[in-house]
């Protein structure tokens, strides 16, 4: 298991506000970390979303051929449904899942997974390892799930490094980093250190897996304008992050791979759906899944950004949104976002 050397997690990371009845990490905007919500609405969403992921995606989670899956990164684990499943596929690997919010951790998780906060894990010591235990109110329980939603500051846990930071995981310790839509989370100027890191975490031959949205809405048949609300959406989303976040990194992923020394980098743009628009079957099929993903996702991701980064009023946003949505349920835009996938392997 990871090392069980512990501190307390700082209670301010449990912090939260709320911004027109959507609740936000404090810690996170107030060092303008991450600005979207942390509430369960966020992670119902979230939890849509990856089901549409396993549509898109063939209900593959891992693309690289790798033969034995020991230890497992998920950089940016949010709701952590991606990194549960792959630690009930692959209940002999150690999966670890990073992110700088505990407000959407899963109630239950398998014994091999180990969720990370911020700069800390939340983690069963060494001597509770045989038994199932949860953590309420900084207290350690013994009982039906190892693994509960922590609202308190807890004495189980072992100091790590967040994304913006240089990681302090061992050198060549994982087979495979998952790192998916951190692009909202990520220094701008981070990014090269950022892969630099996954590199040096990996093992010889080890693989990364990333994937991005490039959150500027396209038409498949040419008729978005930027007169259009969608479009108005990605723009002003995008303004309102971009003192400090790179939301084009994802076109940008095979060039950060080549120049960090990875090989066999293999990059692909995938058109994500709004709507049930295409006239092939399985896209119309993930469209149609990805309609209320994204119903939820322009209010949910902009909201923050635009009202409070922006100053734009409260009505003006809802009547954004409100056309927004209506757009991306327009069959005739045939509306997506790009999305992008980058696997690379570093050298044996």
């Amino acid at each position: 298991s990871p090392d069980s050397q512990t501190e307390e997690l700082p209670g301010e990371l449990f912090v939260t506000i709320t911004v027109q009845g959507r609740e936000y990490q404090k810690y996170s905007i107030d060092n303008r970390i991450y600005f979207g919500p942390v509430d369960d609405e966020e992670a119902q969403r979230l939890d849509q979303q990856q089901l549409v992921f396993h549509r898109i995606f063939d209900h593959r989670l891992i693309f690289p051929p790798i033969r034995h899956l020991r230890r497992v990164l998920d950089c940016g684990h949010g709701s952590a449904r991606w990194a549960v499943e792959v630690a009930e596929q692959h209940p002999d690997c150690q999966v670890i899942g990073v992110d700088i919010a505990p407000h959407m951790n899963p109630d239950d998780v398998p014994e091999n997974l180990w969720l990370q906060v911020r700069n800390v894990l939340i983690l069963v010591l060494s001597i509770f390892s045989s038994k199932k235990t949860r953590v309420e109110g900084g207290h350690v329980h013994h009982g039906a799930t190892r693994l509960l939603r922590v609202t308190h500051p807890s004495p189980l846990i072992n100091m790590v490094d967040d994304l913006n930071r240089p990681f302090t995981f061992p050198a060549n310790h994982f087979d495979l980093v998952h790192s998916r839509l951190v692009a909202t989370g990520i220094d701008r100027s981070r990014w090269p250190a950022y892969i630099n890191d996954i590199v040096r975490v990996l093992k010889p031959g080890g693989w990364v897996q990333m994937i991005e949205i490039y959150f500027n809405a396209q038409s498949d048949n040419g008729s978005l304008t930027d007169d259009h609300a969608l479009r108005r959406w990605s723009t002003q989303y995008m303004r309102a992050l971009e003192d400090r976040k790179d939301l084009r990194v994802a076109s940008k992923l095979r060039n950060h791979f080549l120049n960090s020394g990875l090989v066999e980098v293999d990059s692909k743009m995938i058109q994500l759906p709004l709507s049930a628009w295409s006239n092939d079957p399985r896209m119309r099929a993930i469209g149609r899944s990805n309609s209320d993903n994204i119903e939820e996702l322009l209010q949910s991701l902009a909201l923050y950004p635009l009202t409070q980064r922006l100053h734009m009023s409260a009505q003006s946003f809802d009547l954004l949104v409100e056309q927004a949505q209506s757009e991306a349920r327009d069959l005739t835009l045939k509306a997506y976002f790009p999305l992008y996938v980058c696997i690379g392997r570093k050298r044996a």
